[in-house]
């Protein structure tokens, strides 16, 4: 765990990764440490991101933490309590460049500011503001997912529809998590398959995907 010594003790830390990689978990990992230390904490999620739970953050295996939506990156400044020494914000990367504004004079007040988001879009493109983040923290943490198509580790998040928007809120339904070789950000190899995608294919058709790699 990342500490700082500096005069005013305050610091970023940022959680990043592909879905289903366990940002929002070790976020509230984090949380609940602070908790036991006996400091005040404040969390944060964008108000769009209601797929589990309006008032929680809560990762893919069930675990919550209570929070506080926000439309935007200001109202956290607008919110933030006098005693409050940890803050943290789930899916940092829905915020708009202001968030790196934000974290920046939360730490400067001396509070430890913990950002949990995706590093790649559905694209495989830099994220929102997560790299400006990435580059002002003290702390960064990459988590790695399990590739649904071969088992290996997983960077990328792969979007499962023909939605075209940058930010389009789901969870397994619509995503899952894929290494750089099995990445299919433009669905190609998905529509030479019929219907399910790769990662779904029942055992005994193995043939269809191998002809559909084998047209590209």
């Amino acid at each position: 765990m990342f500490a700082h010594q500096g005069r005013y003790s305050g610091w970023i830390e940022v959680v990043c990764g592909p879905m289903f990689s366990g940002k929002t978990e070790e976020l509230i990992r984090r949380l609940k440490l602070v908790q036991i230390a006996k400091q005040r904490v404040q969390i944060f999620k964008p108000v769009i991101d209601d797929r589990y739970d309006e008032a929680y953050i809560m990762s893919h295996s069930a675990q919550r933490f209570e929070c506080e939506p926000v439309s935007t990156a200001k109202e956290i400044l607008d919110k933030i309590h006098d005693n409050t020494r940890v803050v943290g914000i789930d899916e940092a990367q829905f915020y708009s460049e202001e968030i790196a504004d934000v974290a920046v004079k939360l730490a400067n007040r001396g509070l430890r500011v913990i950002l949990a988001g995706l590093d790649q879009d559905y694209k495989g493109r830099p994220f929102g503001s997560m790299p400006t983040l990435l580059a002002l923290a003290e702390s960064v943490l990459k988590l790695k997912a399990i590739c649904k198509v071969c088992g290996g580790l997983a960077s990328k998040t792969q979007r499962l529809t023909t939605d075209q928007g940058t930010v389009v809120v789901g969870s397994g339904e619509a995503y899952e998590a894929r290494c750089r070789a099995c990445f299919d950000p433009d669905l190609s190899v998905e529509r030479a398959v019929p219907a399910l995608p790769l990662s779904k294919k029942k055992k005994h058709e193995p043939e269809l995907v191998k002809k559909a790699e084998a047209s590209l």
